[in-house]
């Protein structure tokens, strides 16, 4: 029979529970996990089990100690508060790229010059088939991930001695693809001739400005065509599948957006609502396929491009008609705040920062109203 301060309890449906400290938060709260089973020795047994997995995963605080086993425990503690897409990314990260040139670095040798070196090395070389450096955004992952581990160790009283603090990455600001209006104009042609599924999908994208995964994951319960409204609290992607224990399995995951703004409800245009009644079908339906089955973003990526090449349009990827969306709402005259709300935007700064491409047009055009305006008298 279970002992007081066990935490093994009855529960009412009549399974025995377990409850074991798996970690703590940054306020040194404890996070709670959970192990069942049909018996009180069934449970103690797994509990027992639990409580030694977690033990070996806590960082020591002798000089050995090598930042191969600081990455693991800091890995473990991240399980109870990340998503798991986002942990499959730590994990792949970690596995090819910071271990097998950090990882039997002890702790007390791990300078802000090795690390320093390391992310050189990474920008330059980093690739795992020698073609050259990883690109910034992918770096920058790697440096979050170590930061985030110095800090945990710090947490943790070892001896870290490095400062990163100084230490940034510097990303090359690349020119946003955006549909031209002949460009777009020849695209709507070739999804408005014999449309289906995933022609229907890509035009709502250009029309909302959603992403691929979101579109994915869109089933027909998630639109009010009554009150011309979509609702976007899904998004679907292909991850690294941890529970299978081999870095080349993956799996496709439904969960919520990446962040609470992204989470949404977008007004549809009156004739995207009278194209969408036509498709619509089971609430549970998926609208790309109109069955239970569903189309992953890779696959409707390539639907893209074949759309795109079958109207002679320069190569683009699915992403483009986010910023197209963005940047013909800005030309017509698009309130700023809203439509940073409705591309699921935390603030209107990323918005006009990294969605907002004026062409040289309407450029242009604002100069010669400015022109038009204040002309001197005598010109």
């Amino acid at each position: 029979m279970p002992r007081k301060g066990e935490n093994i309890y009855k529960r009412k449906d009549g399974r025995w529970e377990g409850r074991y400290i798996r970690s703590y938060d940054s306020e040194h709260k404890a996070k709670y996990a959970y192990v069942y089973g049909k018996t009180y020795s069934e449970v103690k047994r797994k509990l027992t089990e639990q409580r030694g997995n977690v033990q070996k995963v806590q960082p020591t605080k002798n000089k050995s100690s090598t930042y191969g086993e600081l990455l693991d425990c800091w890995l473990h503690s991240m399980q109870l508060n990340t998503k798991e897409s986002t942990q499959a990314r730590y994990t792949h990260l970690i596995k090819t790229h910071i271990k097998p040139h950090l990882g039997a670095v002890q702790l007390s040798q791990l300078t802000t010059d090795v690390i320093e070196i390391f992310i050189e090395q990474q920008l330059t070389d980093g690739r795992l088939d020698n073609s050259g450096g990883l690109s910034p955004k992918t770096v920058t992952d790697i440096l979050t991930i170590i930061k985030s581990t110095i800090e945990y160790a710090r947490y943790k009283e070892l001896p870290v001695i490095c400062n990163l603090s100084k230490l940034s990455i510097k990303k090359k600001e690349k020119e946003m693809r955006v549909f031209t209006p002949s460009e777009q104009e020849s695209l709507i042609g070739t999804l408005t001739n014999d449309m289906d599924h995933s022609k229907f999908g890509v035009l709502l994208s250009l029309y909302t400005g959603i992403r691929v995964g979101e579109l994915c994951a869109l089933q027909w319960e998630d639109f009010d065509l009554a009150h011309s409204k979509l609702k976007i609290r899904k998004t679907m992607q292909r991850i690294q599948d941890l529970g299978n224990g081999s870095v080349s399995k993956t799996k496709i995951v439904i969960t919520e957006p990446k962040s609470q703004c992204s989470i949404r409800e977008i007004p549809l245009p009156l004739f995207i609502v009278d194209v969408a009644k036509k498709f619509a079908s089971n609430p549970k339906a998926y609208i790309l396929t109109g069955t239970d089955q569903y189309i992953e973003p890779r696959t409707m990526q390539n639907r893209f491009k074949s759309y795109v090449k079958e109207c002679n349009v320069e190569p683009a990827n699915f992403h483009v008609l986010r910023h197209t969306f963005a940047t013909r709402c800005v030309e017509v005259g698009f309130e700023v705040k809203s439509l940073s709300e409705v591309l699921g935007h935390a603030n209107v700064n990323i918005t006009l920062n990294r969605y907002v491409h004026s062409s040289f047009e309407l450029k242009h055009s604002n100069m010669n109203k400015l022109a038009s305006q204040y002309k001197p008298s005598n010109m």
